[in-house]
């Protein structure tokens, strides 16, 4: 008797007593690129990619894996989702706003000036509708997103000169990531969007008058206090920015429902990883750029306030003007305003008072 008669005869008891097993088929491993928009170097925002392929793999068991490439390595660092819509590789880790050249819409899903910070940036996307309207806005592209990583507030920037007046932006060459470069050009200053690795470089050389980054922890990687003193704050334009991993829809929908649960779960843990991180690196980080002499300064009252109100005007005008951003942005307008409401009574007198406490 063969193996399939015997098993259809018997039944899988009958096989296991007769000592014939049936056979096995393993699952084939899975094996994706991911294309990241930042330098190694940068181990805090660039690592949040590194430790959601690193729980993929382990919450497989070795069964789906997933290398990261750096920015450049594979593609440009503004190139990835080029490179994620046409199936070249399967996923990125990046931040939206660098694409809203593409549709403004982008930003949405990262950080808009005067925006949500980052834990309501979080409510947004899990509690809120800001996932499921993202995803509607990815879909035209090919994409699902999954959110992986936030960097808290962040800082104003690093500047050569003192900015003391709303005249001081004028012809500033400001290198300032995605959406508030249309913000900060209604300033009168002139974005510059340049990839992490190349900020440097061009501050040095003078080609561009300041520029930011994220926070204390990753610019004195970078090192830009060498070369720019005046470390300005708050960074209006980024309460809360947050980092996602694309990936190419058909890849993901040709994945078991296990395996888009693990790419579910490993996100989730890089999100809140990445900005544990931050806060916990960022104070020591920020005393020893004092140490070397960067000098704190606040945004002038007047350049925020003209910041807002440009920001504010930007965003009515592409209410009406684009369909999808209107579509996305008022929900997003209305889930700030109870949010601020309710962080009003709470986390920003908390904060206040334990700020101004002498611990």
């Amino acid at each position: 008797m063969d193996r399939r008669s015997l098993i259809k005869h018997t039944g899988i008891a009958g096989v296991l007593a007769a000592g014939v097993a049936p056979a096995v088929h393993a699952q084939a491993t899975i094996r994706w690129r991911l294309a990241s928009s930042f330098p190694k170097a940068l181990d805090t925002i660039y690592g949040a990619g590194e430790v959601f392929a690193k729980k993929v793999g382990e919450m497989s068991g070795g069964k789906f894996t997933i290398s990261v490439h750096p920015g450049g390595e594979l593609m440009p660092a503004f190139g990835v989702v080029d490179g994620v819509q046409e199936g070249t590789v399967e996923c990125c880790h990046t931040v939206p706003y660098y694409f809203f050249g593409k549709d403004p819409t982008f930003a949405i899903g990262a950080a808009i000036p005067f925006g949500l910070n980052s834990r309501q940036m979080s409510a947004w996307m899990f509690e809120g509708n800001g996932l499921k309207l993202m995803r509607e806005f990815y879909a035209n592209y090919n994409i699902i997103n999954f959110p992986n990583g936030n960097t808290g507030a962040q800082m104003g920037g690093w500047f050569r000169k003192e900015l003391k007046t709303l005249n001081d932006m004028k012809g500033l060459k400001f290198r300032i990531g995605g959406f508030a470069g249309k913000i900060v050009e209604r300033l009168g200053a002139v974005p510059q969007n340049i990839p992490g690795g190349e900020i440097y470089q061009a501050l040095e050389k003078g080609t561009i008058d300041a520029a930011e980054w994220v926070g204390p922890y990753d610019d004195q990687k970078l090192g830009f206090y060498k070369v720019a003193p005046y470390y300005v704050y708050p960074g209006w334009w980024e309460g809360g920015p947050q980092v996602d991993v694309f990936i190419n829809r058909k890849a993901y929908d040709s994945l078991s429902a296990e395996n888009k649960a693990i790419v579910e779960a490993a996100s989730a843990f890089a999100h809140v990883d990445m900005q544990a991180k931050y806060d916990a690196r960022n104070p020591v980080a920020l005393k020893q750029l004092v140490a070397n002499k960067a000098k704190l300064v606040p945004f002038p009252k007047a350049i925020m306030d003209a910041a807002f109100k440009a920001s504010m005007e930007v965003y009515n005008e592409l209410n009406n003007t684009n369909p999808a951003w209107k579509k996305v942005y008022t929900d997003y307008a209305n889930f700030r305003r109870d949010q601020n409401l309710w962080f009003r009574f709470t986390e920003a007198r908390f904060d206040s008072y334990m700020q101004s406490a002498k611990l």
